[in-house]
Formats: structure tokens, C-alpha cells, sequence
């Protein structure tokens, strides 16, 4: 009774075949993140060169089909014959799996391509790739399709270049698209640039600006400052409260530990972790050493100088409110949770980052004690506060699943326990509200109406925020509570949190609150996927009996255009209230028909600067957004 199910069934799949036939696995999608996945892969090449001391120099260009090339000054990819392939290394490397320098630590000390998959599978998933050597004064090329050579390895000439060209067209038949977009690509190098202090690294776009005939864009990165200038980046539009970022650099058991580090006069903590220029967003070992070890100094610091007798102790959350830092770490054989390689398991970096913390900060409170005051003074308060909003956050607890009545009273629940199925709708107003409680399927549907627009907790401390009465009732209704010891992901009520505003200005705002919110104080819930904003309706176009709904202006036209000589009338929807139950059931709220956008972070740099400028404290730096952006506006109104 096997049905068929015999040894003939059994497929191996040889070389770069497994690459084609399951790309997600390997570059994690083949939508637009997969697609500018395939260039990451390749500057990591370039990118450890420079590593090992051998590369300052790289240059990425988008050609005008959308091909990309690569180009570093490095050593040059080995071109002699492999001993036990028989064929040059060049083709080993660009055509096996799991094949290159990365695993000699002779060749690479360190090295972001743990797995050895990059180039390969880069080729793998390309319609076409050609290669170019410049080693030992001679050119060498090779093409492949697909990941299969169409050509062996030729010596074109001699050259006094030194490095590798890479040249590569993505393959239409693995990705949904193959346009790639500039800034993606350059926020991504920026950040490289920033690690690796002196290496310059160019964009350059050769495609058509829109409507011109003139070449695109060309973007040069170089910091010589490297990690001290992210930060001072990152804090450009923020007042520190210490002149200079905290930096220091060593070498301990052949890791290397660079930490940058300024506090500034905010409530928020911003720190990014790196191993092997690999952002490590899910943190690890390395960052687990360095709070410890922080909290650790500005304790005994405080004990010793005796500066306030009614703060017997600081908490991690007391002394990194208002940081900004960098914590970048080089290792020879880095240890990553999964593929992805979003958190750092190597247990002993923990230790060395800890003691290298320890040892640094303590040098450097001993050198600048009028300093060190300023980030004391700063921790103290945050101490107050913690101890103020104690009190606030415990009213913000939900006892358990099954009592309703420690849940908000404006909370309409659903039935449906199993939170992998519910939905929180969290709606602006509560005519909005009324219609959505009436229209929603109360099975899997939880309503959460507004009163008005919520606190910027980009501007207050955690004791004000829990005291405001809207975000109490956000966090009971959800469950997981809020700040870095106690928010508790497994306690999330819901696994889809919808913000459902109206579709005007008011409405984009209280969307904005919303969203610096969850940024801020439920970062896990955007990363998780869990975040969606719904998409209303903007008009209601009857012609004849037929109703027909436009999400946009050109939606609208598109629908006109359509029905040309029908007599049509057409309503604007102000607000959600304006549309009744059935109304709101059909366009926004039933999964077979509505559209939900799901939040995700693409860029945790940009999204960190976006919040600082456009809800911070900062004025100049929001005018000059807005007249930097005025032209763009579509939305206005006056």
C-alpha cells in the first residue's frame, strides 16, 4: 500500500539545482527583499577582503537592464586549478555550495559568509553572470546561465587592475521583480561603510531618471571615524548630553570588539549589534555583555561617589534610557540562529564583551568624571520615573485569559481563545467603533475604539505614557505589557493588531501615534508580523443598483472611465462612521475581500531617524523635512 512510493522517487538534487528549485531557502524570499539579497551577498565577498586587509575600494552600479556589477580592489578570486575538482577555482567557487576561503581561517581571520553559499547561489538564481579576475597582472573571465558555465575560464590579456568584477542579470523566472530600488541599496552600503572605517564604497545608478535623459544617481560612502561617525549619524538630529561618543576598540581571544556609545537627551534606547558587518536585530551573546557590563559600572560608580542615597540601585532599563549605540564584533567562527543570522549564539562573547566593557568604561569614567555626572544625573531620573510608573504599569496587567473583567469596558472580545486566530481591530473613534462592533465577525474579531488621538511617546518618559488612559487600555487589551523586562511576546492576545483609521489627514496621524508606539514600546509586535494597518475605502461609486468601491483617486477614474455615459453618484467617505456595518464588514473587515497592509522594518537605521525627526522634540530638523519634502505632499489639508 505505498502507492508508488519507492527508491525511483527519491530526488537528489545535484549542485545549484537545489538553489533553483527552492530559492526562499537560501536568500529568505524571491520578492523585492530576496532580489536585493542577491547584491548583499556579493559586497559581503568584497566586504571581507577588506576584512583581511586586502580591499578599500568597491563599487556597485545598476546598469539600465537592471544587471548589477560588482567591483572590488581585493586579491582577486583564486584562479588556479583546484586539486580535487580539476577545474579552476573560480568555477568551484561561483558553481559549488558551501565552497570558498570563508572556512580557512588562514585566508579569512573573520568573515559575514558563514555558510559559503553567496556567490554561488547568487549565480544560481541569475539568467546570466560574468566574471572577471585581475590577478597577477592578467585578466581572467568566465560566463555561466543559470549557474551552469557557458564557457571555460579564459585568459583575456594583461591588466594592471587587481580585484574581481562581478556581472549579474537576475532571473525573471525565480523573481517576482528585478527592478532593484537605489535607496534600498544604499542605505545598506552606508551601513557597511560605517563598519569598516576607511573602506569607500560607491553606488552608482546608469538607469534613466524618470522623464530625463541624464544618468541616475551616485552615492560615495567613506567614514574614517567608522562606528564613532553611525553614531554621531544616528544622533544628528538629537542633543547629546555628552560632548563626544564613548569608543573604544580591543582585541580579546582573537574577537575583536569595537563599541561606540553617546547618550542623548531622549527616553528611548537605540542600540544596533553587529557580528561580522551582519546586523544582528534579534541582539545575542554580544549584547547580553554589554548591558550587563554597563549596568554593572554605573552601579559601582554610583555606590562609590554616594550620589543619591534614595536610588540604592540602577536597572538595565535606568541606565541605557537616552543611549545610542553601536556594538560591532568580529569573530573567526561566528555562531548564528539560523540562516537568517539575526541573533549571535557564540556563548563566549558574552564574557569578553562583558569584562572588555568593564574594563573601557571604567577608564574612561576615571578620565571624565564632569561627564560621567551628566549620564548618572540622566540615570537617576529615569530611576524616579521607573519607580513613579511602577505603580501605573501593574494597573496595565491583565490577571489572565479568562478573567473579562480585568479587561478594558470598551473592549468588544471575540470568543475564540487561540490567539494564532484572533484579530484586535483598533479603531479611531467611537462612531467608528459602533459600526465595527456591529459589522465584525465576533468569533475571531476584537473591537478597541479610540477616544481622540493618542500620547507621542516619542516625546514622554514611561510614567506619563502609563498614566495616559488610551495606551492603558492598548496594552491590557493586548496582553504582553510593555518595556524590556516584562514585554512578554507568548502573552499577545492577538496575532493580527489592525489599525483602522479614517483616511484623512487626522486619520494618518492617530495612524502615526499608533505606529511610534508600537515601535518604540512593542517592537517585537511589528517584527513578529503581527502589525497591520486596514485599508477603507475612499469612495462609494453606485451605478444603477451596483455598488462599487474605490480605495483611490485613480481607482476612482479607472471606475468612471469604465462606466463612461452611465450615470453614476459618487460618495466620499469622511470617516469610517459614515459607512454602515454591512458597508464596513464587505470593504475592510472580511478577510476573503478587505486588503491589510502587515508593518515590517526594512531598514531599522531609517526607521529610527524617520521617528526621531518627524515625533521628536527637535524643531529644525522636522521644518527642514518638510521643506525638503514639500513638493511631495499629496495629501493636504488646509
Amino acid at each position: 500500500m505505498n502507492k508508488g512510493y519507492d527508491a525511483d522517487k527519491i530526488q537528489v538534487l545535484e549542485g545549484l539545482e537545489a538553489v533553483r528549485k527552492r530559492p526562499a531557502m537560501y536568500i529568505g524570499s524571491t520578492d523585492y527583499h530576496g532580489l536585493h539579497h542577491l547584491v548583499y551577498e556579493i559586497v559581503d565577498n568584497s566586504i571581507d577582503e577588506a576584512l583581511a586587509g586586502f580591499c578599500d575600494n568597491i563599487v556597485v552600479t545598476i546598469h539600465e537592464d537592471n544587471s548589477i556589477e560588482v567591483f572590488d580592489n581585493g586579491r582577486g578570486i583564486p584562479v588556479d586549478r583546484h586539486p580535487v575538482y580539476n577545474v579552476p577555482a573560480l568555477e568551484v567557487v561561483m558553481t559549488k555550495l558551501h565552497a570558498g576561503g570563508k572556512f580557512d581561517n588562514d585566508a579569512y581571520k573573520v568573515s559575514g559568509g558563514l555558510h559559503g553559499v553567496g556567490i554561488s547561489v547568487v549565480n544560481a538564481l541569475s539568467k546570466k553572470m560574468i566574471v572577471e579576475v585581475y590577478r597577477e597582472n592578467v585578466l581572467y573571465t568566465q560566463s555561466y546561465k543559470r549557474g551552469i558555465p557557458s564557457s571555460k575560464m579564459k585568459k583575456q590579456g594583461k591588466t594592471t587592475k587587481q580585484g574581481t568584477r562581478v556581472l549579474f542579470w537576475p532571473d525573471e523566472e525565480i523573481f517576482e521583480t528585478i527592478e532593484y530600488n537605489f535607496d534600498t541599496l544604499s542605505k545598506r552600503l552606508r551601513e557597511l561603510a560605517f563598519l569598516n572605517a576607511g573602506v569607500r564604497i560607491t553606488l552608482r545608478d546608469d538607469r534613466p531618471v524618470k522623464n530625463k535623459k541624464a544618468k541616475g544617481t551616485e552615492h560615495v560612502f567613506q567614514f574614517k571615524g567608522g562606528i564613532i561617525s553611525f553614531v554621531q549619524y544616528l544622533n544628528e538630529n538629537k542633543n547629546p548630553i555628552i560632548k563626544k561618543p564613548i569608543y573604544f576598540h580591543t582585541v580579546r581571544e582573537k574577537v575583536d570588539i569595537e563599541i561606540a556609545i553617546q547618550y542623548i537627551d531622549s527616553y528611548n534606547e537605540t542600540v544596533f549589534t553587529y557580528a561580522n558587518n551582519i546586523n544582528t536585530k534579534e541582539g545575542g551573546t554580544h549584547l547580553i555583555g554589554f548591558k550587563s557590563a554597563l549596568t554593572r559600572v554605573l552601579n559601582d560608580f554610583l555606590k562609590r561617589e554616594k550620589l543619591d542615597k534614595k536610588i540604592p540601585q540602577l536597572s538595565g532599563d535606568d541606565v541605557r534610557e537616552g543611549l545610542v549605540g553601536i556594538i560591532s564584533v568580529k569573530i573567526p567562527d561566528p555562531q548564528f540562529e539560523g540562516q537568517t543570522k539575526m541573533k549571535l549564539g557564540n556563548s563566549e562573547v558574552k564574557g569578553l564583551v562583558e569584562s572588555a566593557v568593564n574594563e573601557n568604561l571604567g577608564f574612561y569614567f576615571e578620565e571624565n568624571p564632569a561627564e560621567v555626572k551628566r549620564i548618572i544625573d540622566k540615570c537617576i531620573q529615569s530611576a524616579s520615573a521607573r519607580i513613579a510608573a511602577k505603580k501605573a504599569r501593574d494597573l496595565t496587567r491583565r490577571k489572565s485569559a479568562l478573567e473579562h473583567d480585568a479587561l478594558p469596558g470598551k473592549l468588544a472580545d471575540c470568543s475564540e481563545r487561540d490567539a494564532a486566530k484572533t484579530e484586535l481591530y483598533i479603531v479611531e473613534g467611537d462612531s467608528a467603533g459602533g459600526s465595527a462592533k456591529q459589522g465584525r465577525d465576533r468569533n475571531f474579531q476584537a473591537i478597541l475604539p479610540l477616544k481622540g488621538k493618542i500620547l507621542n511617546v516619542e516625546k514622554s518618559r514611561l510614567d506619563k505614557i502609563l498614566s495616559n488612559e488610551e495606551i492603558k487600555t492598548i496594552i491590557t487589551a493586548i496582553g504582553t505589557g510593555i518595556g524590556t523586562d516584562e514585554f512578554d511576546l507568548q502573552k499577545a492576545r492577538y496575532h493580527k493588531i489592525i489599525i483602522m483609521t479614517d483616511a484623512d489627514v487626522d486619520g494618518a496621524h492617530i495612524r502615526t501615534l499608533l505606529l511610534t508606539f508600537f515601535f518604540r514600546y512593542m517592537h517585537d509586535i511589528i517584527r513578529n508580523g503581527y502589525l497591520y494597518i486596514a485599508q477603507p475605502p475612499l469612495y462609494n461609486i453606485k451605478i444603477g443598483k451596483e455598488a462599487i468601491y474605490a480605495y483611490s483617486d485613480e481607482e476612482r477614474d479607472g471606475i468612471l472611465a469604465k462606466h463612461k455615459g452611465v450615470k453614476a453618484s459618487i460618495q466620499r467617505y469622511k470617516g469610517l462612521g459614515e459607512m454602515n456595518p454591512d458597508q464596513l464588514w464587505e470593504t475592510t473587515m472580511d478577510p476573503e475581500n478587505r486588503t491589510i497592509l502587515q508593518v515590517h522594518i526594512d531598514d531599522e537605521v531609517e526607521a529610527e531617524e524617520a521617528f526621531s525627526v518627524l515625533m521628536g522634540d527637535a524643531v529644525e530638523p522636522r521644518r527642514k523635512f518638510i521643506e525638503n519634502n514639500a513638493r511631495n505632499v499629496q495629501n493636504l489639508d488646509l
